[in-house]
C-alpha cells in the first residue's frame, strides 16, 4: 500500500477583519452572556488571536480541497502578544489555545501581523 501526505498548497481567505482586542473580547463576551453562557474558544499563534470561518462543504467547495485549495469566508483577528489560558471579560471567560504547532496557522499569523493596523511596526 502507497501512503501519501499531501499538503495543502493554498490558503484563499476572501475577507479579514481586525479589532482591537479588548474590543474584540467585550464582543465575544457579551456574546457569550446572550448564548447562554457558553464558553468560546479563540486560536492563538505567534502573537495573533484569530477565529476562522469556512464555507459549506459544497461540491465546488470539495473540488477545490481536492486540488490543495482552502477557501475561508472570513478571518476575524486582533493582536495579542501574550498567550493566556483564559481571560475574564466583563464576567465572562474566553478560552485561548495555542495552535502554534500548525505550520499553516504560523504563516496565517505572519500574514495578519503585515495587515494589522494595530501591530507595532518594528
Amino acid at each position: 500500500m502507497e501512503i501519501i501526505i499531501e499538503p495543502w498548497k493554498k490558503l484563499i481567505i476572501h475577507e479579514i477583519i481586525e479589532y482591537n482586542f479588548d474590543d474584540w473580547a467585550t464582543q465575544i463576551a457579551f456574546s457569550s452572556k446572550t448564548a447562554g453562557g457558553v464558553i468560546p474558544t479563540i486560536n492563538w499563534v505567534n502573537g495573533i488571536v484569530f477565529q476562522s470561518f469556512n464555507f459549506p462543504d459544497t461540491n465546488s467547495v470539495i473540488d477545490e480541497k481536492m486540488k490543495g485549495i482552502l477557501h475561508w469566508s472570513s478571518v476575524m483577528f486582533a493582536v495579542k502578544e501574550k498567550f493566556e489560558k483564559q481571560i475574564i471579560k466583563d464576567n465572562a471567560t474566553i478560552n485561548l489555545v495555542d495552535v502554534s504547532v500548525n505550520q499553516i496557522f504560523q504563516e496565517l499569523a505572519e500574514k495578519l501581523k503585515a495587515h494589522s493596523k494595530y501591530q507595532k511596526k518594528h
